[in-house]
This record gives structure tokens, sequence and C-alpha cells, in this order.
């Protein structure tokens, strides 16, 4: 049986690279940047954005000034749930927590796809049915 040959979407880097690496290099940072966007316009100051998030000073002005954070972005779904968690961060234990209900919520939304597929050498038809990347929210 013929298989149809793989496409590969155009990637600024070359192999392929794991939806994890994707999280830690590229969403994970960009979930800071857009978390102390938020933490600021709720009222907290730049130095206790800082320790809440446990990053330099530096890094929390960067994310704010736009300097820092900017190698992928979210759909307004996302964007609206980030402003919810920060409402809802107060210390680390919450952060973590709504860290993991944020990088699920990426997950299931289809977001860590879209931009796994915009970043690496994916092959088009890869999904996570396929892959197993991850199971669907009922099988937890």
């Amino acid at each position: 049986m013929d298989k149809a040959p793989v496409e590969f979407v155009k990637s600024p880097r070359k192999g392929i690279l794991q939806p994890q690496e994707i999280e830690v290099f590229y969403i994970i940072p960009t979930l800071r940047k857009y978390l102390a966007i938020a933490l600021k316009e709720r009222g907290m100051k730049q130095t206790e954005i800082a320790k809440l998030l446990d990053i330099e000073n530096a890094t929390v002005s960067q994310y704010i000034k736009g300097k820092r954070g900017n190698k992928v972005s979210f759909n307004k779904i996302i964007e609206n749930e980030i402003k919810r968690s920060a409402q809802n961060i107060n210390d680390k234990i919450s952060l973590l927590r709504e860290t993991q209900r944020l990088l699920r919520m990426i997950k299931h939304t289809g977001e860590l796809c879209a931009i796994h597929k915009s970043i690496s050498n994916v092959p088009c038809n890869c999904n996570p049915a396929i892959t197993g990347c991850f199971r669907p929210l009922n099988e937890y």
C-alpha cells in the first residue's frame, strides 16, 4: 500500500521538537509574560511580581515592556484565562496550580499543537490521537 509523502510545516529551526520542549522554551516564558502584565494590572509591584514568579526584577520589567516572552502568542480565550488565573494567584502554590491549569488548557484547546506546528518540523498529519501527546480530558 502506497503511503502519501509526509509533508512538513516550515520551521525556523531544523529538526523536530517534542511538545514538552515547546512548553519549556516558548509557552512557559510567554505565560510568565502575560501573568506579569496581569499581576501588574491587578496592582502588584514589580518586585512583588518577581518574588512571586521566582524571576529577576529585570525580567519582569522586560516582560512588561514587551522586550521578552514574545516568541509565541495566545488566542483570546487563553489570554482571558491567564487574566482569570492572575486573580487567583496569591502564593507559590496558587501559582503552580494556575500554571498547570493553563498548560492543560493550552494542550486541550489545540493551542499547543498550533504553536508546535508553527515552530518545529512537525508532519502535517500530526495530531494528539496519533502521537499520544496527551489524553482526552475524560481519560484523566
